[in-house]
């Protein structure tokens, strides 16, 4: 069975940095290309960053732009989003997916007080 598990969520200021994982088991997903979405309450989910099959490809959401990175380890079998410049309009709960075999993580929450 197919896992993603987000972590590395909490609380920060507005202006500071958290970075989140999303740690895959049950297989391996090197080869995948792999994205970050967010859901803010009363919001619909929206799209944050991409990273392409052979991690040589990123996109962001404009409103993440410069202040968002998106990485992976293969070794671990991780990806990752870095996010520095925190502000309250990035408050929502963060998931990962490989989207194009439709498997998501549960969410991690984060939360920029301002």
């Amino acid at each position: 069975q197919v896992r993603l598990v987000e972590s590395g969520g909490g609380l920060v200021q507005a202006g500071g940095s958290l970075r989140l994982s999303c740690a895959a088991s049950g297989r391996t997903f090197i080869g995948n290309a792999m994205a970050w979405f967010r859901q803010a309450p009363g919001k619909e989910r929206e799209f944050v960053a991409q990273l392409s099959r052979n991690g040589d490809s990123t996109r962001y959401a404009d409103s993440v732009k410069g202040r968002f990175t998106i990485s992976r380890d293969y070794a671990k079998n991780t990806v990752y989003l870095q996010m520095n410049n925190l502000n309250p309009e990035d408050t929502a709960v963060y998931y990962c997916t490989d989207y194009v075999n439709g498997y998501w993580g549960q969410g991690t929450q984060v939360t920029v007080s301002s």
